[in-house]
Formats: C-alpha cells, sequence, structure tokens
C-alpha cells in the first residue's frame, strides 16, 4: 500500500497532476499510516502540492488539501515551520476557506511544539498574516488565530513580538474591520492578560484593554453587554482583579448599577453587570464585596423578585453562585425574612416555571444547601434546615414529585437536590419518615437513562458516604444502599428462566 501512494506521489511532484491522480492518491493516503510515509516523503512532493493549490479549479484544491492533511500529519512540527514557512504564508490568504484552515491548523500544531514555536517568533510576516486571519469571514480559521496567538505569547518573547513591534500596528488594524472582529481581539488580549501580571502589563501598555474598558463604561448598551463578558473573564485572576481595581473599573460597574434605575435600555446590560460581581464574590471574599458594593446585593434581590423570567434566571445563577460556600451562605443568611421569603419564590418556581428557569432554580437550591462534612457545624446545619423548609410547605415532596416527571433535565436536578442534602443529619430523618422514600432511592426501575442513573447514584454514594446515615437509616437500609453502591449505576438483576414441557 504505501509504494502504491509513494508512486502515485512522485507522479505528482513531477509534473502537473491530473484531477484523477490526486483522487487515486487521496484514497491511496487513507490506507497508509503517516508514520510509514515520514522516510519516503520529500521537500520535492509537497512543494508540488502547495503549488498545485495556486490553482483555480476547487476540485483539485479540495483534493490537493486532503492529501496535504494526511501528508503534514507525518512531519514534526519544526520540520513544518523551518521548511514551509512561505508555503503556510500564502495559504493563510488564500482565498479558499479550506486551504486558510488547513495552513492555521499546522500553525496550531507548531505553537503547541516547544522546539518550534521559537521559529515564529522570528517569521513578522507569518505572525502578520495570522493576526489577519482574526478578521477572516472564518470564525473557525479566526479561533484558531486567536488560539496560536494567545499561545505564541506564553512567554516574553512573544510578547516582545506581538506587543513591542510594527505588530500592535497590525493588531489595531484589523481591530478596525467591524464591531465582532475588535471583540475577538479583545478577547485573544483577555486570553494573554490573563496568563501573568506580566502579560497583563503588556496588554495595558498596549492601550487595548483601557480600549475595552472604554467601550465597557460608554454608552452604547449592546456593547457593555459584550464587553463585561470579557471583563468577568479578566477578574478571574488575582492579578486581573487587581488592575480593575486599581483603575477603578469595579467602582463604575457598580454606580452603572445603581444608575440602571433610571436606564431603559439597562436590561440589555444589568444580567451581565451582575454576574460579574457574582462571580466576583466566589473567586475574592463574598462579605467584603457584598459589603463594599451593597447595591449589588440590593439589585440581585430586586431581580429576584420581579415579574421578568430573564432578570429571576439571572438572578437565581448569581445567588446559587454567592451560596455555593460558607462565607456567601452566611451573607445571605445575613438578610434574614427578604431571603427567606425570596426561597419560598424560587421554590414555587422550580414547579411552575418554564422548563429552562426551573431546571436553574434546581442547581441554585443544590448550590445553596450543600455543606462539605467538615463544615456542618449545629449553626449553619440549622440554617440549611430553615433554607430548605422555606422552599415549600412540603419540599421533600415538592423535588419527588420533580423527580418523577418525564423530563430527563429536571429529573436529574431534583435527585441533585436530593444528593446536596443527602450529608446532612435532618435531611436523613425527613428521608426516613417519607413513606416510600428510601425504597424510590434503591428502585432502579425508575431511571431511564444513563443520566439518571449517574444522578441516581450519586444520591446513594452521597447518603452511603455519610457519617450518620446507618445510626439514622437503620442497619436494613444502610445494607440495601451499601449493595447498590457497590453493584454499580448500571447494575441489572438476573432473572432465570425455566423451560417447561409444552409451554410455547
Amino acid at each position: 500500500m504505501a509504494e502504491a501512494a509513494v508512486a502515485l506521489l512522485e507522479r505528482a511532484a513531477r509534473r502537473d497532476a491530473a484531477l484523477e491522480e490526486l483522487r487515486a492518491l487521496r484514497v491511496a493516503l487513507q490506507a497508509v499510516p503517516p508514520a510509514a510515509l515520514r522516510a519516503r516523503l520529500g521537500e520535492h512532493h509537497l512543494a508540488a502540492l502547495f503549488g498545485l493549490l495556486g490553482v483555480g479549479d476547487r476540485e483539485q484544491v479540495s483534493a490537493c488539501v486532503s492529501i496535504l492533511e494526511r501528508l503534514l500529519q507525518a512531519l514534526e512540527p519544526l520540520y513544518v515551520i523551518q521548511n514551509l514557512r512561505e508555503e503556510l504564508q500564502k495559504g493563510l490568504c488564500h482565498p479558499e476557506d479550506s486551504v486558510r484552515i488547513l495552513s492555521i491548523a499546522q500553525v496550531g500544531r507548531i505553537v503547541e511544539d516547544s522546539g518550534a514555536v521559537t521559529e515564529i517568533l522570528s517569521s513578522p510576516e507569518l505572525l502578520r498574516q495570522i493576526i489577519n486571519c482574526i478578521g477572516g469571514e472564518k470564525i473557525a480559521v479566526a479561533k484558531e488565530a486567536i488560539k496560536s496567538l494567545s499561545r505564541i505569547a506564553q512567554n516574553q518573547a512573544g510578547l516582545e513580538a506581538l506587543f513591542v513591534s510594527s505588530l500592535l500596528s497590525d493588531l489595531k488594524n484589523v481591530m478596525a474591520t467591524s464591531d465582532v472582529v475588535r471583540y475577538r481581539v479583545y478577547e485573544l488580549i483577555v486570553e494573554i492578560s490573563s496568563v501573568s501580571a506580566e502579560s497583563l502589563n503588556y496588554c495595558a501598555n498596549s492601550g487595548l484593554i483601557s480600549e475595552l474598558i472604554g467601550e465597557l463604561t460608554g454608552e452604547d448598551v449592546l456593547v457593555r453587554a459584550t464587553c463585561i463578558e470579557m471583563v468577568t473573564s479578566l477578574a478571574h485572576t488575582p492579578h486581573g482583579r487587581q488592575y480593575l481595581a486599581q483603575q477603578g473599573v469595579i467602582d463604575k460597574i457598580s454606580n452603572i448599577i445603581l444608575g440602571a434605575e433610571s436606564d431603559p435600555f439597562s436590561g440589555f446590560y444589568l444580567p451581565g453587570f451582575v454576574k460579574f460581581f457574582g462571580n466576583l464574590a466566589v473567586v475574592d471574599s463574598p462579605q467584603q464585596i457584598c459589603e463594599r458594593y451593597p447595591v449589588f446585593m440590593e439589585k440581585v434581590f430586586e431581580m429576584a423578585e420581579s415579574q421578568d423570567p430573564t432578570m429571576i434566571g439571572v438572578a437565581v445563577d448569581t445567588l446559587g453562585i454567592l451560596g455555593s460556600n460558607v462565607e456567601g451562605k452566611q451573607v445571605l443568611q445575613k438578610t434574614r425574612s427578604r431571603f427567606q421569603n425570596l426561597l419560598s419564590k424560587i421554590g414555587h418556581q422550580a414547579k411552575n416555571a418554564p422548563a429552562e428557569l426551573r431546571l436553574r432554580c434546581l442547581d441554585a437550591i443544590s448550590s445553596l444547601l450543600y455543606l462539605p462534612p467538615d463544615q456542618q457545624t449545629e449553626d449553619l446545619l440549622r440554617m440549611t434546615e430553615s433554607w430548605f423548609t422555606s422552599l415549600s410547605s412540603q419540599p421533600l415532596e415538592l423535588f419527588r414529585s420533580i423527580s418523577t416527571q418525564p423530563f430527563p433535565d429536571l429529573h436529574c436536578g431534583a435527585l441533585r437536590v436530593f444528593t446536596a442534602i443527602a450529608n446532612q443529619p435532618w435531611a436523613q430523618k425527613l428521608m426516613l419518615d417519607s413513606p416510600g422514600f428510601v425504597e424510590y432511592v434503591v428502585d432502579r426501575s425508575v431511571e431511564p437513562d444513563k443520566a439518571s442513573k449517574d444522578a441516581k447514584y450519586e444520591l446513594v454514594k452521597a447518603l452511603v458516604n455519610s457519617k450518620t446515615i446507618a445510626e439514622i437509616f437503620g442497619n436494613q437500609y444502610y445494607l440495601r444502599l451499601r449493595a447498590y453502591l457497590q453493584e454499580g449505576p448500571y447494575y441489572v438483576k438476573a432473572v432465570s428462566m425455566t423451560a417447561v414441557e409444552g409451554a410455547e
């Protein structure tokens, strides 16, 4: 097979290959492992095939791309950049999408190779072409270009090449292509900035972060909504948060939320701004963020208490994020009856809202009620129990009724609520006192699909691993749960059949 493929390859390299020959070569190469071709593959083969990409015939270009994709897999990234630099440059600005994707995919291989990536830094023209790819219509090419440039900027030499040379002008020129492309460049800048304080410093000195922040706090509400997502990504790192605080960006976002009351278009950007603070509270200190920016908590409660499903959804997500750790739970507990009343509304939405909002409510409830075993103090257990009872007049039955509905997402969402409370003694007592609940837990027949079986198994695991389960449930139920755990999530009991003479 390899011999036949090499013979076809030689013919393609010696003269302009006919389309039929290229088709035959493409088929032959599919049957040969790339490694088997490595020793037989010469530069003249590749040069000839890359040369054929310049022909206007689309079918011929398509065949050549398929062949090159297969052949280049056989070559080390360092060989590709050292011997096919010009070909890659031409490929990145080729009119055919398939050729640009082929070339940018090879760049992706090169930048992932520590020995080859430095070669790109000595190729400003190639770097310029990669930057230009961000402005292309094909999103797959743009995404790969962003990924490659982000990888190139992982060290100081890469940062210098991108931000302390004429390439910075190329980056700014590409931004002028359109709004969409400008946001792609911001996405790249945020990715690079997130790596380290040094990376952030280079990006800040380029002026591009200032432009992003200027758009975030500008008057265009749709632009605000897009930019806040990127600024939220930047806030995920300690150096990013420090920079945003030093530049007064967090205060500005707080003031915009404060002024949203009088802005009829605030619905466009308010969800993103509230999520920003929710994420900030989790990665920082929930107590400090809520104390320093009281407008955030007030706005979350207002949104949750509104009649707008979009706003309720964002508020519920944010409460789930905020209450995912003990400090955040304690912040919510300090609001006393207001949060208890809100829980009643969330419980009502979990039962009656449209499916997507119901699922978001279930996930938030799971997050709010979960307590790690090492943090189960008497006060915190009393708090989660009071929150659970605030959700409904019969909360256990509420979630049990949701778990029996024929909607896999909601079914699993309800099981996750049970799993969240399964290691807390008060919840175990409730489960035991609820008629038929333990039988429901060990009944495998009610789980119709893999996701449901996995969710049920997690519930059983949480119960069995609790220190109080044997004492509260008693030996009989405890052993049944342990047997379930040992059998695994997909166990099916064997049914023996006895043949009876004369039976049909």
